[in-house]
């Protein structure tokens, strides 16, 4: 098994997380300041260099004023059928 930090299922969520902050029209330091984070945890985990558990992804989601399910729902959409984690 691989290490699923740096998979392509977790390069998708990176991804996502990345492009929904953007849509939300906040910078990584906004988003960081509303779940009570430094700049850089929210760096970390666009880089790719911070896994996300289940509970801090839909901290970030909600922070976003996002639906979490919705999101993950995207992401788990967007994998192929057979992904290495």
């Amino acid at each position: 098994m691989s290490k699923s930090a740096f998979s392509a299922a977790h390069q998708l969520l990176v991804k996502g997380l990345t492009q929904a902050r953007e849509a939300a029209g906040l910078h990584q330091a906004d988003l960081a300041k509303k779940i009570g984070k430094n700049q850089s945890y929210i760096s970390n985990i666009e880089r790719g260099q911070r896994r996300v558990d289940v509970i801090e992804f839909i901290v970030i989601v909600e922070a976003m004023n996002g639906d979490p399910v919705r999101m993950f729902s995207e992401v788990v959409s967007g994998m192929p059928d057979e992904v290495a984690i």
